[in-house]
């Protein structure tokens, strides 16, 4: 697998302004190693974000000096914005709705500008004013310590998942890895993989680039790219007879109406919610009632406190026992 430093090199640099390209290929291999995130905004400093930290990029390098730190211009994010597009902004117009662009290798591109509406809704984005370049970083075994807690052995299935943690906490890492895991059947599970259906709304957890998985989600899983949750779970059900659907960020009411459907015919069901402890999930309208109805048998809390991801928690949903904790482990 390559390296953050050579994906950047050779994946994101490859689609910014000639100008940026030459700031970013010579950064230092520890910085590029882990970066998360390169914001370029009009007549703003260039920013390099990472987990806790941001440094700003100057033509020399990483500088903590407002005043030496590269301006990016419209004529960069207009260079940036064609490269993107392979110069033909209409053809990316369905994805701009959305508010982003995705990139081969799965990194996406978020976007901000001014919005177009027509009859209602959004057309597009005009006069695009900053670009976020976000590394789609894959960490393959991410799931391996979670996934025993997750399964039915005496059933064979997997046990409806809700995955907690704050924003940039590891969840879509993590249900990438399950989805790699149980698809490809591996020893923990002692049987052959399972059929599995990724609802990806946003385009993050297999980051398709053409409808193509660009991160190895396994090879026995389907993906209804950029589709809403809802609309995307019910075409999986009708048409592609999955044994168990991840979908990420769950909260709308036809979220839930989709995902009881899901149940009710036997389909396990993996989701993801933005939280940071159980109380906070409770007090949100529908996730709440799906606690209290028990639809979810394993609750999975990820965390910052040591990086993205640090699994704190795996609690049985209706008993609300532990069956893990990162201060005693596990059963």
């Amino acid at each position: 697998m390559q390296s953050i430093g050579n994906v950047i090199k050779k994946q994101i640099c490859t689609f910014m302004a000639p100008r940026l390209r030459s700031i970013i290929e010579f950064l230092p291999q520890d910085l590029l190693a882990k970066t998360e995130e390169i914001r370029l905004r009009h007549s703003r400093p260039l920013i390099l974000y990472w987990a806790g930290g941001e440094s700003y990029l100057g033509k020399r390098g990483p500088t903590p000096s407002l005043r030496e730190a590269y301006t990016v211009t419209g004529e960069d994010l207009e260079r940036t914005l064609e490269l993107i597009c392979s110069y033909s902004l209409y053809a990316c117009e369905e994805e701009l709705r959305g508010g982003y662009l995705t990139i081969p290798g799965g990194h996406r591109v978020g976007v901000a500008g001014r919005v177009v509406i027509e009859s209602g809704s959004i057309k597009t984005i005009s006069n695009v004013s900053s670009l976020n370049f976000r590394i789609a970083r894959q960490i393959l075994g991410a799931g391996e310590k979670v996934l025993p807690f997750l399964f039915d052995r005496h059933a064979g299935r997997i046990y409806h998942t809700l995955v907690i943690s704050p924003p940039q906490g590891g969840k879509t890492t993590l249900l990438r890895d399950l989805a790699r895991l149980i698809s490809n059947g591996v020893g923990i599970l002692g049987q052959g993989g399972q059929k599995v259906g990724i609802v990806d709304e946003r385009s993050e957890i297999a980051g398709c680039f053409q409808g193509v998985p660009q991160l190895d989600v396994g090879i026995r899983t389907d993906v209804l790219d950029a589709c809403p949750k809802a609309e995307g779970i019910m075409m999986m059900l009708r048409s592609l007879s999955p044994q168990v659907i991840i979908t990420d960020e769950i909260g709308r009411d036809e979220d839930v109406r989709a995902l009881e459907d899901a149940v009710h015919v036997g389909v396990s069901v993996i989701a993801s919610a933005h939280g940071s402890s159980l109380d906070e999930i409770c007090r949100r309208p529908v996730l709440g009632l799906m606690l209290e109805n028990n639809y979810f048998e394993r609750l999975v809390f990820l965390s910052n406190s040591k990086g993205p991801g640090t699994l704190e928690m795996i609690v049985e949903g209706e008993r609300g026992l532990p069956l893990y904790s990162a201060r005693g482990g596990g059963e």
